[in-house]
């Protein structure tokens, strides 16, 4: 079990809503923390937010899409700290949940932020966490990563799932640990149409918790927990109920009014 205080993490999308919590999670166990996200208001705010931390913060506008940004990330937390004692993977973006209605440009930005922007900062990590023989690394999936209900997002997340569980067995012999942390829908900008939702701290805790005791997979909120295992084991049924045309109008009605509420 991997003691927090005084570790470093990298912390690629902090400036979301899930990344934000974490930030803010990791400083108050005693971690160092660098924001990695690319360079708008939001990355100001919580950088602003995290100020009083002085040195154990440190802020990289980061575009997880180019290579370039991500190596400089993981060069200035070397500089900064010595050592990468986590990366949490939370960046992430979406689109129609109808593949007939996303553009080209809405696939590969998916796909390059969820997918290849994850790999990257892993691919960018690993040698380092290989070099201490030791390290924790947490990707943010989804339960649209289980039941495939949702287009070209939840191909991005069935393949980090893949992803996730390919160098989790690579690292193994390394002592790091690699979870694959999978929410629901919690109370972000992405899903601000949707009401009574659990906020962003639920998916935070377990990301700490993930770093400290790595494990394979965890779903939060629990209470996702079932439909994913009916998901599962009833794939026919989840055909019929998702490829109903009541279904796919609600969920695209859904999608048109979360979009229009995440901030550009």
């Amino acid at each position: 079990m991997m003691s927090l205080r005084g570790r470093t993490a990298i912390v690629a999308g902090a400036s979301g809503g899930i990344g934000s919590a974490t930030v803010r999670a990791l400083l108050a166990r005693g971690m160092n923390v660098v924001l990695a996200a690319p360079q708008d208001a939001l990355l100001d705010a919580i950088a602003a937010e995290i100020a009083p931390f002085g040195t154990r913060t440190l802020t990289v506008p980061t575009d997880i899409t180019s290579r370039r940004d991500v190596d400089l990330a993981v060069a200035r937390t070397l500089v900064a700290f010595g050592r990468v004692d986590a990366l949490v993977n939370v960046a992430g973006t979406s689109t129609s949940p109808s593949l007939a209605d996303a553009s080209d440009a809405d696939i590969e930005r998916v796909l390059a932020v969820n997918l290849l922007g994850a790999a990257r900062m892993m691919h960018a990590v690993i040698p380092v966490m290989q070099a201490q023989r030791a390290g924790a690394i947490v990707n943010i999936g989804s339960i649209a990563g289980e039941a495939g209900i949702m287009g070209v997002y939840s191909g991005s997340k069935f393949g980090l799932r893949g992803l996730n569980d390919s160098v989790r067995r690579e690292m193994r012999q390394y002592g790091v640990g690699v979870t694959l942390i999978e929410p629901g829908f919690v109370a972000t900008p992405m899903n601000a149409a949707m009401a009574n939702l659990p906020g962003p701290e639920i998916v935070a805790d377990a990301i700490v918790r993930a770093i400290e005791r790595p494990r394979r997979r965890v779903i939060v909120p629990a209470s996702y927990r079932l439909p994913v295992l009916l998901v599962q084991a009833f794939p026919g049924l989840t055909d019929l109920v998702f490829g109903d045309r009541r279904i796919q109008a609600l969920l695209n009605r859904d999608a048109r009014a979360e979009r229009a509420n995440v901030p550009s």
